[in-house]
């Protein structure tokens, strides 16, 4: 296997490529996609190592909220829903046990307290947002909603999924789908269609019997469910990605990430953004930052997106996308008019110090024009 990147980089990103070609040289089991457009035209399209090609698609775990919250933009942009609102407005059965008040904005920042439920969910209730969103509704929040934050990783997506159809009467798959994915052809998937199982490359992860105890009662043990086994396997299962939770089980690559996040953000192809800059600074103004309540560490969230910090420096103080459980990253970074996408086949280490934000930065001090 060569330890050569394989794809296109503009000269002006060489730098970039060869950062991942050390990073390849430097690891022969390490495997991954890389991308970016600029001012909506694509300027990186690379890939490498012996588990990966460039037509593949592999699990991108939380990217998939970014995703989901682009599409729910465009609720906001129309008109559907007001973040400022209560809850309780779109769906009713939400508003008790101290939730009455907690607006759209706050719960899609992090805030609501609603991280799981006791007990947690089976397995199969992954592809039943409608049956979690009840379990949720009827929940008594686990600290007091709007007076902390703390990361909701399996119910964020249950959130977004259920003010959709409660709005619209439709699923937040398919407002994606008929709005965003088809018509700006986005190889990025909520719900991967059989025609494209074929480009499927699994998930690769390494099992550590060493990890520390978490206790499933736990606000963090209850955050990510560990009751249900190993999250990192869902989607490699069929019957996962082909429903594609808004909260984790999108499927993609790289470029895709990339150009989803070019085509909100700057346009593609010389077309316009499908979100104005408006609904842009409206979602991805930064809600909250300091101790996230159930990681313990400095988080910041905008609505549903995360925002840079010193812990995941991806961007500039206007960048907003999301990192999933494997290390994938994907964001727009209007300051530098970036659409960033990068997916390692091998879950590994993320935050600033990880490949994926390491890459990010050399994105950026291209454009700056520094080493």
């Amino acid at each position: 296997m060569s330890e050569h990147a394989q794809g296109f980089a503009a000269e002006e990103f060489d730098a970039v490529r060869r950062l991942f070609d050390s990073m390849l040289a430097a690891d022969s089991g390490y495997s991954a996609q890389l991308a970016a457009y600029h001012q909506g035209v694509k300027v990186l399209d690379l890939h490498g190592g012996p588990e990966i090609a460039a037509d593949s698609v592999t699990g991108v775990f939380s990217c998939s909220k970014g995703v989901a919250a682009l599409a729910f933009g465009l609720l906001v942009q129309d008109g559907l829903v007001d973040l400022d609102a209560a809850v309780k407005r779109y769906w009713p059965e939400f508003g008790c046990h101290g939730k009455e008040i907690l607006t759209v904005g706050q719960l899609l920042s992090h805030q609501g307290g609603l991280v799981g439920v006791p007990g947690g969910f089976a397995m199969e209730e992954y592809n039943d947002a409608a049956a979690v969103a009840a379990k949720l509704a009827a929940a008594v929040p686990f600290w007091r909603p709007g007076r902390a934050f703390g990361y909701h990783a399996l119910t964020m997506g249950v959130f977004m999924e259920e003010l959709c159809r409660r709005i619209t009467g439709g699923t937040l798959q398919a407002l994606y789908e008929e709005r965003i994915r088809g018509p700006f052809a986005v190889d990025m998937y909520l719900g991967l269609p059989e025609s494209e199982e074929p480009r499927y490359r699994d998930v690769l992860f390494d099992e550590d019997p060493h990890l520390p105890f978490i206790d499933p009662e736990g606000i963090p043990g209850i955050s990510g469910n560990v009751r249900a086994g190993n999250l990192l396997t869902l989607p490699n299962l069929r019957s996962i990605r082909a429903v594609g939770s808004c909260s984790g089980a999108g499927v993609g690559s790289a470029v895709g990430l990339a150009r989803l996040y070019a085509a909100a953000s700057t346009g593609v192809d010389g077309g316009q953004p499908f979100l104005t800059q408006q609904t842009i600074a409206t979602m991805s103004q930064e809600q909250v930052w300091g101790i996230d309540r159930v990681f313990s560490q400095e988080s910041a969230f905008a609505v549903v997106f995360m925002k840079s910090h010193a812990r995941m420096d991806f961007g500039s103080a206007q960048a907003f996308g999301h990192d999933g459980a494997n290390a994938a990253l994907g964001f727009a970074d209007p300051a530098y008019e970036v659409g960033f996408g990068y997916i390692p086949q091998r879950a590994e280490e993320g935050g600033t110090v990880g490949r994926g934000m390491q890459l990010s930065i050399a994105v950026r001090k291209a454009l700056l024009g520094v080493e």
